[in-house]
């Protein structure tokens, strides 16, 4: 089942016309569901510079980050989606993956990918970049602009059973953070592991283990 999320699935025009105001309306997105299968992909990919073609099945057994950005070619997704694969060794020291992904063909990917990043380009690229031309994976995860085609900034942590345990969608002018994914992933771990909770704030080598009342003083203290 997935849950029904009413977004603004449309980028406003400030001077748009009272023509283009008066059609102007909501769509309604279903986002997948958070401790449910997620949704089913497989498409064509650019992985260490050569054509592939991948799927969700690929990563069981592991954490998976898989992130949707807007557009090939543009100013800021470059910065986070080279952040991600710049730092994909701190993801794989906790037994994590991470794939990017858009609504461009592999072809486009493989023209950003080559191109160097001095000349606006992703230069080396260590994390799968995957091609969703139809839209239909964006669509599955809930975050794609109808009108225009392009994807939210959504990004997604599914779990070694391939479980959705994080859902962030963010509006295009922002981006994600690599620490504060890095940071979900270890919780989620830390309490598949232990099955406690995680205080706000929390950080990677705390533990709360067991927590009875007797404890509690201790927990409120940590938060």
């Amino acid at each position: 089942m997935s849950k029904l999320l009413a977004t603004e699935n449309n980028y406003r025009n400030p001077n748009e016309s009272d023509d283009e105001k008066q059609h102007y309306h909501i769509h309604k997105q279903f986002v997948p569901a958070l401790l449910k299968p997620a949704p089913y992909w497989k498409g064509m990919a650019i992985v260490n510079a050569e054509f592939r073609e991948i799927s969700l099945t690929d990563y069981r057994g592991k954490y998976l980050v898989f992130f949707f950005y807007p557009y090939d070619f543009t100013f800021i997704c470059p910065t986070e989606i080279i952040q991600f694969s710049d730092r994909i060794d701190e993801f794989r020291n906790i037994d994590c993956e991470v794939v990017a992904a858009s609504t461009d063909s592999q072809f486009v990917h493989f023209a950003w990918i080559t191109t160097p990043r001095k000349q606006g380009g992703l230069g080396e690229m260590r994390i799968p970049v995957l091609a969703d031309k139809s839209l239909q994976i964006a669509k599955d995860y809930g975050i794609l602009n109808e009108r225009t085609g392009v994807p939210l900034r959504g990004l997604f942590i599914i779990d070694d059973k391939q479980n959705l345990r994080q859902i962030t969608i963010n509006d295009l002018p922002v981006t994600r953070s690599v620490d504060e994914t890095l940071r979900l992933i270890e919780a989620y771990q830390f309490t598949d592991k232990y099955g406690d909770m995680c205080p706000a704030g929390w950080k990677p080598k705390q533990q709360y283990k067991n927590l009875e009342p007797s404890r509690c003083k201790e927990f409120f203290n940590a938060t």
